[in-house]
């Protein structure tokens, strides 16, 4: 036995695909100065944090070389990586990144790496200030980018995360266990 189903022969009015506001439609949401200018402080900071992680990559020597040397890769990779992102993200909100060297030294907020071979101790203690300068500069952006378009944030919120982690990472090779009492 075959069963019929009767279907309507007009859709019903509210069928169909719905349209919503636009916002990051190619021509829809565009950054404001103010959110530029906050993500291209973020995209500074990471490409100095990448080339000065180069440096001390290169030129790391003492205790624990090979361990702290390989550990310099991974955030150098994620500070590219995470430059990319933010660049990008510039881009597809109509922006155009600043990432050309002069750019970057003048304007970044990291301190100057020094010069020559550093004990992998005092390579420990420089890294993790940088990256907790990134880090700085991202918490210090951060409501203006949120407020302004959180799904930056939501970026921001990320690369802050595993920055996190590589600060604590790196700054526990000179850290000493405390005392139980």
């Amino acid at each position: 036995m075959t069963t019929t189903i009767e279907r309507p022969t007009e859709a019903p009015s509210d069928a169909g695909a719905k349209s919503t506001r636009r916002q990051n439609a190619e021509r829809g949401f565009k950054a404001s100065k103010s959110l530029t200018d906050s993500l291209q402080k973020v995209l500074v900071d990471l490409i100095e944090l990448h080339l000065q992680g180069k440096q001390a990559h290169w030129n790391v020597v003492g205790k624990n070389f090979r361990d702290l040397h390989l550990q310099l890769d991974e955030i150098i990779d994620a500070a590219r990586e995470f430059s990319d992102t933010v660049a990008e993200r510039l881009r597809a909100l109509h922006a155009v990144p600043d990432g050309r060297s002069d750019t970057v030294a003048a304007t970044t907020t990291l301190p100057e790496y020094p010069n020559g071979e550093v004990d992998t101790a005092e390579t420990v203690d420089l890294i993790t200030v940088r990256i907790e300068a990134v880090v700085g500069t991202m918490r210090d952006v951060h409501d203006e980018v949120d407020e302004a378009d959180p799904t930056s944030a939501d970026i921001l919120h990320g690369i802050i995360e595993k920055l996190e982690q590589y600060a604590w990472m790196v700054s526990a090779e000179n850290r000493t266990a405390t005392k139980k009492s």
